[in-house]
């Protein structure tokens, strides 16, 4: 037994004196890192510096021409904003252009403006700056496109109605106080928007119209508007005594305030607009500021119908009203016609009443 232990001993490895115990680092073994660090800084040190400064450099051009871009887009909103105000002393320029409504626009525009200069310019820095570390920028980029693909994609209403909001705003198609028909919804512009326009309706309630939503726009504030009146008469009255006295009162409404300053022209009696056995329509019309076309049509047909009353002239029209005295004079006016089946002997009648049921015999 002793000696086969001693040749089992002998047959095992000794162990070594890493397995021992932990190596403890010398000076040399300090020394010769600290080298190695130095050397390897020292060979680098000149890329990293140029890298460094080579973004430096962009962050510092990019937040310059940033600030450059943006001082240039606030001058020329502020210069547009001043050539509105120029026109404000114009009569159609103090009916077309407000405070508000150039304050919106210029908001509107100016932001957008800004917003596109400031991605356009830190998006290519921070494209600079990764293609300075040599990072690959085909991969972002193929992934930039398709997420921007399906983003579109998933959001093309509201980019739909951001892009119309814009160009809306750029062309100046109706800004606030203006009276508008946007097929959806008319009113009172009393919000302009770059997604939602905000209307103000007759009845006071306020629609939101998505500027993607509106397909065609018509606008009742801008230029001028026609106001018209249709003025029926009996076919044998004198023509040239019914348009005198029309002229007459259209004269004397565009003398008086504040018709004078509704009216954009004078009152014009265009002639017969038809012709029937029992009436004839001359048209009347008048070119008005924008917005007042129904306000100077009731006051015509005020002053016209209170002219003719006055000359003797009768307004016809629709059916002809029955006098009661008519009525009174017969007093079966309002009896039904006798029925048919109040007769008994009557064909009506006999077909009409029950059969008599057969009789039955013994």
């Amino acid at each position: 037994m002793t000696s086969l232990s001693a040749l089992l001993a002998a047959a095992s490895p000794s162990p070594s004196p890493s397995q021992t115990a932990p190596a403890v680092p010398t000076i040399q073994d300090a020394q010769e890192s600290a080298t190695h660090a130095a050397s390897w800084v020292e060979q680098n040190w000149s890329t990293w510096l140029a890298i460094g400064l080579r973004v430096l450099l962009i962050l510092v051009v990019a937040a310059v021409l940033r600030v450059f871009v943006r001082r240039a887009i606030t001058k020329l909103i502020d210069r547009m904003s001043r050539t509105a105000q120029a026109v404000d002393g114009t009569a159609i320029g103090g009916l077309l252009v407000n405070v508000e409504r150039r304050r919106q626009r210029s908001q509107a525009i100016g932001s957008v403006l800004r917003s596109v200069a400031s991605f356009l310019i830190l998006g290519t820095a921070a494209l600079m700056v990764m293609s300075t570390f040599d990072i690959n920028l085909a991969p972002l980029l193929a992934s930039a496109g398709v997420a921007g693909v399906a983003i579109g994609f998933g959001a093309r209403n509201l980019v739909t109605d951001f892009l119309s909001g814009v160009f809306m705003i750029l062309e100046d198609q109706y800004g606030v106080g203006d009276q508008i028909d946007a097929g959806v919804a008319s009113g009172e512009v009393i919000e302009v928007g770059l997604r939602v326009t905000k209307l103000r309706g007759d009845n006071g309630e306020i629609w939101y119209v998505r500027n993607g939503e509106v397909k065609r726009v018509g606008n009742l504030s801008q230029g001028w508007a026609t106001a018209g009146v249709d003025v029926t008469v009996r076919p044998n009255e004198d023509l040239d005594r019914v348009k005198s006295l029309l002229t007459e009162t259209a004269d004397r409404m565009s003398k008086e305030e504040p018709w004078n300053e509704m009216l954009w022209g004078p009152v014009e009696v265009l002639g017969l607009d038809s012709v029937l056995l029992d009436s004839m329509v001359v048209r009347v019309s008048a070119k008005t500021m924008p917005g007042k076309a129904l306000k100077i049509e009731r006051e015509l047909r005020w002053r016209i119908k209170q002219a003719l009353d006055a000359e003797g002239i009768r307004i016809v029209g629709g059916l002809p009203a029955q006098s009661e005295a008519a009525r009174d004079d017969d007093p079966t006016a309002g009896m039904a016609a006798p029925s048919v089946y109040a007769n008994s002997s009557s064909p009506q009648s006999a077909a009409a009443s029950p059969l008599a049921p057969p009789s039955t015999t013994k």
